[in-house]
């Protein structure tokens, strides 16, 4: 009876054990938190390495930025450092230690951080990072200078001044005026920091949906980066919602493109669909950019909300070609320079491609890539 009970007791244990396994496979939840459990290794040429061309080496490339001089600013999250493109194409780390992770402020080579995501510049040449594992604002100064800007590390959702607090914030974003828009991630919000460094939450109640509304009465779910246009209107990569946001200066929530449900479908307004939209860019006639990460496409959506797709086959891959004959694997991060140039992070080949204004993708920094390893999503969301 007693070695009944202990073989029942057994085959029980091992349906739950292989329950479990199956359901980890088939978990529907959103994008995991931004933790050290998150790092999924990409490619065999992730790596630091510094220079031009095909020597160069990235480690998960996410957030990208470009300033008034056409200098590429790139949040290497994999290597926790921030790197710089300039216009020759050379590649140099602007500032942390690769590798090393901290909060550390100070001159560009001593200071750390800790899974940096997003990336901005302002009118001044001041470069901010959305140091997403320390749940702070950080900025580069023009000197090189690195300073907390906003936030005490601390995650939550405070906007008290020398109390703020930030969770997992991935995208940021810089107004003509110089204010701040942060995408906060785990709070499923979107703040603002004046230049004078008040904190403020422009939209979202914290809760996850996709309500529309002003500012609190709107919802977000797991908004991934965010970016302002001369109006002072915000876009944002709602990720979880597969949809693109809009944010009035006033706080006024609405869906500017997107069904809501994942899809790559072309269209005016929500009869398009996206998956994943990870990065958004705005260029000066006032279209809208997506990267399209879970699609490996590159959307663009007109002021009036047409959608179309400008380049990517929708296959994993890093084929360059013209439009839709090229290939991408999970691009994240995107930015447009003043002359109409797309560059995009394309985060699981670990290299940086730039889309011209013909619709021309090429690979403006690369290793040999091995697409035979596998890659996943980071920060992941699965379906």
């Amino acid at each position: 009876m007693v070695k009944s009970s202990v073989k029942l007791l057994i085959l029980f244990l091992c349906i739950a054990f292989v329950s479990g396994l199956v359901g980890c496979k088939q978990e529907l939840l959103s994008p995991s938190r931004v933790t050290d459990s998150t790092v999924v290794k990409g490619s065999d040429t992730a790596g630091l390495v510094n220079g031009t061309g095909k020597i160069v080496k990235f480690n998960h490339p996410f957030g990208l930025a470009v300033d008034a001089a056409g200098n590429l600013y790139i949040a290497d999250v994999g290597n926790n450092i921030i790197r710089k493109m300039d216009t020759t194409g050379l590649v140099s780390t602007f500032a942390g230690i690769g590798g090393v992770k901290g909060a550390a402020n100070g001159l560009d080579s001593l200071a750390t951080f800790n899974k940096p995501f997003g990336v901005a510049t302002d009118a001044l040449g001041n470069v901010y990072v959305a140091d997403a594992g320390n749940n702070l604002i950080r900025m580069i100064g023009t000197a090189g200078v690195v300073s907390t800007f906003a936030g005490t590390g601390i995650a939550g959702s405070s906007n008290v001044a020398d109390s703020v607090t930030f969770n997992s914030p991935l995208g940021v974003a810089i107004d003509g005026s110089g204010n701040a828009y942060v995408a906060d991630y785990e709070n499923n919000l979107i703040r603002k920091i004046s230049q004078a460094g008040v904190v403020s939450t422009l939209a979202g109640s914290g809760a996850k949906g996709a309500d529309n509304g002003l500012d609190t009465a709107a919802t977000f779910n797991l908004p991934e980066a965010v970016a302002v246009d001369a109006a002072g209107n915000v876009y944002v990569a709602d990720n979880g919602n597969d949809l693109i946001r809009k944010v009035t200066p006033a706080g006024q929530v609405s869906t500017f493109a997107g069904s809501g449900q994942p899809g790559k479908s072309d269209g005016t307004g929500t009869s398009a669909s996206f998956n994943s939209p990870f990065g958004i860019a705005i260029d000066a006639a006032g279209n809208v950019y997506v990267a399209d990460s879970g699609n490996n496409l590159i959307r663009k959506i007109t002021p009036d909300g047409a959608v179309t797709t400008i380049a990517g086959s929708g296959s994993k891959g890093a084929n360059d070609a013209t439009g839709k004959a090229a290939s991408f694997n999970t691009p994240s991060g995107i930015a447009i320079d003043k002359l109409g140039n797309i560059y995009v992070a394309d985060e699981n080949n670990n290299l940086i491609r730039k889309i011209s204004q013909a619709g021309v993708v090429t690979t403006i920094s690369k290793a040999h890539i091995n697409n035979s390893v596998k890659t996943a999503i980071w920060p992941q969301k699965i379906r």
